[in-house]
């Protein structure tokens, strides 16, 4: 039986972004990332920007606004204070039970694979889920993310630059762990949540997907 699921739970820099959808399209399974958060928007009918300032995925969301939280209108979520833009925002845990909800629909209809959103435990029990962990040394995951940076013309290689990388860095670790510690109770680098824990900074981007791959056909 071939998993109909994968969750990928991914540090900044260990390649979550682009061996997601890679492994999506090798398994013919749809890849979940952004809709997330659209499909959660437009049910509880907030706008995508309060949406995404709960998100523990990307670089705009929860990470990168730690870095200007102390200066800016707050809220606690996750036990941090984070900036939330405007007046009105949805509570945290109605933003959480809407996501689990969307996340074990996809699971329940066509599959496919789930990036972020601690899916590992919202799907623990799920008998077709392949549940993996990204992750890999911290100097190799920002050496990682400098040259994805550079790749697409978006930071300098520049001694400044990296400082600012470095606090991206550790400001999405934060935020993604304390997701996950507060809504679950959990450590999502604890290896007993996942059936596959990969060192993305040690293996070429291809042969992770490919090893993803064989997992979920086998499994």
């Amino acid at each position: 039986m071939s998993a109909r699921v994968v969750t990928v739970s991914a540090t900044f820099g260990a390649g979550g972004s682009s061996i997601g959808p890679a492994v999506a399209d090798a398994l013919g399974l749809p890849f979940v990332d952004r809709a997330i958060p659209v499909s959660v928007a437009a049910e509880i009918g907030c706008t995508l920007e309060e949406v995404l300032a709960h998100d523990d995925r990307a670089e705009r969301g929860l990470g990168r606004l730690l870095a200007n939280a102390a200066r800016l209108p707050s809220a606690t979520l996750g036990g941090m204070d984070v900036y939330l833009p405007g007046t009105a925002f949805v509570p945290e845990e109605e933003f959480v039970s809407h996501t689990e909800r969307f996340i074990r629909q996809v699971a329940r209809e066509d599959g496919g694979v789930i990036l972020g959103r601690a899916g590992a435990l919202v799907l623990a029990d799920h008998p077709e889920a392949l549940h993996v962990r990204l992750d890999g040394d911290r100097e190799r995951r920002l050496g990682h993310a400098l040259r994805a940076a550079d790749r697409a013309d978006e930071v300098p290689r520049t001694g400044t630059s990296q400082r600012a990388m470095e606090r991206m860095l550790d400001d999405n670790d934060r935020a993604r762990a304390a997701y996950v510690k507060h809504f679950y109770g959990a450590d999502p680098a604890d290896p007993r949540l996942y059936h596959l824990v990969v060192d993305t900074t040690r293996l070429p981007e291809p042969a992770v997907v490919d090893l993803i791959v064989t997992a979920a056909r086998a499994l």
